[in-house]
């Protein structure tokens, strides 16, 4: 069976409107990327002729620019499905927040996902950036300042593996940042979002949540 023929024949879901079935869908999602029982939904023509006038994806991800951490594929999604932000490192500013302000305050996307992952590059270089006090080139500069809160976490926390240390304090940081930043918090209070904090393995493929999962 073809993919095509494959994406078509994955039985159509109703959108999450919880936060606690976002975070289901999304988890479930992962433990067939895990297991490589793939569904490959929404992915077919006629997915891409629904959403091609409106969307209202069930989550937001902020993840990393690593080639190897597309959420779209760990998670088993499709079209439609996902807000996907990605920087250097998960990375924020302005208008990375704004991105992830969007789907919650215009769409009700009801979750968002912070996502680190293991061995992460952009952690690493700001990480011996930072310790040895030598800058990074051009605009990579930004990333290390971005993640300057990180180191400072992972220093004091300490641990064999420092970078790592510090990939799982910026995801805790950003998420707890998301959580009660002044547009997003009153979201949180209702009930109506809930920001998760969420780690990568890139050797299993599975997702270890961090914080801030829904009941």
């Amino acid at each position: 069976m073809g993919l095509a023929s494959s994406a078509a024949s994955a039985s159509p879901q109703a959108r999450p409107t919880t936060p606690a079935a976002a975070f289901a869908r999304l988890m479930e999602g992962n433990r067939r990327w895990v297991s490589g029982d793939l569904q490959h939904p929404d992915r077919d023509p006629n997915r891409r002729e629904f959403v091609a006038q409106e969307q209202e994806p069930f989550g937001s991800i902020l993840s990393c620019i690593d080639s190897r951490v597309p959420p779209e594929l760990l998670f088993d999604t499709g079209l439609g499905d996902l807000y996907v932000m990605r920087t250097g490192g998960e990375a924020v500013g302005p208008v990375v927040t704004g991105s992830v302000e969007y789907g919650p305050m215009t769409s009700g996307t009801p979750l968002i996902m912070v996502l680190g992952h293991q061995r992460c590059g952009a952690v690493k270089a700001a990480y011996a950036s930072i310790r040895d006090n030598k800058p990074l080139p051009g605009n990579l500069q930004a990333i290390v300042k971005a993640l300057q809160p990180a180191y400072e976490q992972a220093a004091r926390e300490g641990g064999a593996d420092p970078v790592e240390t510090m990939a799982r304090a910026q995801v805790t940081l950003t998420a707890a940042d998301l959580r009660s930043n002044d547009d997003l918090a009153p979201l949180v209070s209702k009930g109506a979002l809930a920001v998760v904090g969420a780690f990568y393995s890139l050797d299993t493929g599975k997702v270890e949540v961090l914080a801030g999962a829904p009941s």
